[in-house]
């Protein structure tokens, strides 16, 4: 089998060739491109002849697809698999595999991270000391004592539900289905309504389906109290981000911080958020740890073993 890393994925030098090697004592060659390229040419010269393809989060549409008639196995380095064509590979028989689980402290702790930027105005502050400010009567917020809305209690939204409890956050969640370890450290399920309108804090940690695209709309934006935060580490398009930017602009929403967009920054000048009040926006770094690319690189070496276990055991 061809294995082809199509991107660095954080794999050293080292650890390159010690996975090369690896490989090549099962018969297997293993080819590490050490550069990112999202370019789809590029994309269908690194996999046209690959058995196995090592991506993150570069979109695999049906046209690099279909110039690929080896592929059979997908090792996706990251949580979502939204910027693969799944029904092309369904229909060809490509089986896909991602990276549960590598980062979802990595993304909690930013979401928590975030909370206290936007309440603390920390970024905004470290530009008014350089620029030989003063606190000039500042008075931020504390995240003790707020209650806290969790749009989606999976693996993150529960990391999340446990981290604010230890700030002395009330907590109350909606997702679709509800897990009985989040109850059972206190927090309470709600509507989705109920939550918009009573939390000083809603933090989004649903995935982006057809069901959860614009969840956050003009709608649930109206129900927000004014003194309200939006925290995003999900995925952009599930809040409205233009009528989120209105509502920041509006004084209708206090603050937001956001991680997250409807395309991978660089963003274009004209995005909305980037001209919205009280905004912090990071450029998509939820899941960027060294500990978290290092478990990220481990569960996807463990896939591609497991199916290649898989392989030898059903043609033998």
């Amino acid at each position: 089998m061809k294995i082809v890393c199509t991107e660095p994925i954080g794999i050293s030098a080292s650890l390159a060739k010690e996975l090369t090697d690896e490989f090549s004592s099962k018969g297997h060659d293993f080819v590490f491109y050490d550069n990112r390229n999202e370019n789809p040419q590029e994309l269908v010269s690194r996999l046209s002849d690959a058995d196995v393809g090592i991506i993150s989060n570069i979109p695999l549409r049906k046209e690099v697809l279909e110039r690929c008639p080896k592929l059979k196995f997908i090792a996706v380095a990251f949580t979502g698999i939204d910027h693969i064509d799944t029904d092309y590979c369904k229909q060809k028989g490509i089986e896909i595999k991602n990276a549960s689980g590598y980062a979802t402290q990595a993304v909690a702790e930013l979401a928590i991270g975030l909370m206290i930027d936007v309440y603390r105005r920390i970024t905004f502050l470290d530009k008014q000391t350089r620029h030989s400010g003063t606190r000039n009567n500042f008075l931020g917020n504390q995240l003790s004592g707020k209650t806290v809305g969790v749009v989606g209690t999976g693996c993150i939204g529960t990391k999340v539900c446990a981290l604010l409890k230890a700030f002395g956050c009330t907590v109350q969640a909606y997702s679709r289905s509800e897990r009985q370890e989040v109850k059972q450290i206190g927090v309470t399920y709600v509507p989705l309504a109920t939550l918009m309108m009573t939390s000083d804090i809603i933090t989004i940690h649903t995935p982006l389906t057809e069901n959860t695209f614009h969840l956050i709309g003009e709608a649930e934006l109206q129900m927000c109290k004014p003194s309200a935060v939006i925290i995003n580490t999900a995925r952009g398009a599930v809040v409205n981000q233009e009528l989120l930017a209105r509502y920041l602009n509006e004084d209708k929403i206090a603050a937001a911080g956001i991680d997250v967009f409807e395309s991978e920054p660089p963003l274009p000048q004209t995005h909305p958020l980037l001209g919205a009040k009280n905004c912090v926006l990071v450029p998509h770094v939820g899941y960027a740890t060294r500990e978290a690319f290092d478990i990220r690189i481990d569960i996807v070496m463990s896939n591609i073993r497991e199916w290649l276990c898989r392989r030898t055991s059903t043609s033998a």
